[in-house]
């Protein structure tokens, strides 16, 4: 199963900050959006990402005052991406290496999506699901 798959199951829609917003209102997005990343664009360009986990790193660092900061001081510039013909093997291996919950998928320059860990879990179960169903129905049809 290739992650295009995943993205055909998800929305289209890409939801993001400017790295010039405050990190209040990107929790707030997050928040009313039931998110867990926005990607972070500039120009209409990806310049970062930024997680739930990004905030709270920020947190620890930065304290309270970190709201009023700006989404720059805390995103990852460099996001680990994939490829929209990459296995789902492939973005799990990677999210589990990188220990990353959030992976922007790519085709050249343009941002195709984000799929999360639990986007990749899910295919994942219902790959393993199917692969399931058609050994029980070999088995069932063993020959003596």
């Amino acid at each position: 199963m290739q992650i295009r798959e995943i993205l055909t199951l998800k929305s289209d829609a890409i939801y993001s900050i400017a790295p010039t917003d405050s990190v209040a209102s990107a929790v707030g997005k997050l928040v009313s959006l039931g998110i867990g990343s926005l990607v972070v664009l500039k120009s209409g360009e990806m310049v970062g990402l930024l997680t739930e986990r990004d905030v709270v790193q920020g947190m620890v660092r930065q304290g309270a005052g970190l709201m009023d900061s700006e989404v720059s001081t805390i995103m990852v510039t460099e996001p680990v991406v994939a490829n929209a013909d990459d296995s789902i093997d492939y973005a799990r291996d990677v999210m589990t290496k990188s220990s990353i919950s959030h992976l922007p998928i790519m085709d050249e320059d343009r941002l195709l999506g984000i799929i999360s860990f639990y986007d990749v879990a899910r295919a994942c179960l219902k790959e393993a699901s199917f692969e399931n169903s058609l050994l029980k129905r070999y088995i069932k049809h063993w020959p003596e």
